[in-house]
């Protein structure tokens, strides 16, 4: 009983996969406000920043330890942050973050990227 279902064409998934991609792609230019597309570059920099610097740690050498830990903290905080941001600031945000205006979140931003920047920099010694 049981029923079998075709293989699919490797030509017609990689399409449907690149069709897929395309509209995903052009539904985001044309949605996506463009100081939420600002946030996304930011964060794409500071994750690479992050794999950068982790792969600097792996694979060239550990000595200052305290220097990797502060940066690679900050760059996680950073990311996080900054995800926290974008969370207020996209469209239809207005069901989860009614009582926060956009200015007030960026305002939030800002002071909660001193102070980690201060704990990192106080980690570093």
């Amino acid at each position: 009983m049981s029923t079998k279902q075709p293989t699919p064409n490797p030509t017609q998934s990689s399409a449907a996969l690149q069709s897929s991609f395309q509209t995903l792609l052009e539904n985001y230019q044309t949605t996506i406000p463009a100081r939420v597309k600002l946030i996304d570059s930011f964060l794409l920099f500071i994750f690479l920043s992050g794999v950068l610097q982790f792969a600097y740690r792996i694979l060239i050498t550990s000595y200052p330890f305290y220097a990797f830990a502060g940066g690679f903290g900050s760059t996680v905080g950073q990311f996080v942050l900054l995800a926290g941001l974008r969370a207020q600031v996209a469209p239809g945000r207005d069901g989860e973050f009614k009582q926060v205006s956009q200015e007030r979140a960026f305002a939030d931003f800002c002071a909660a990227s001193v102070i980690l920047h201060l704990f990192a920099f106080n980690f570093l010694g």
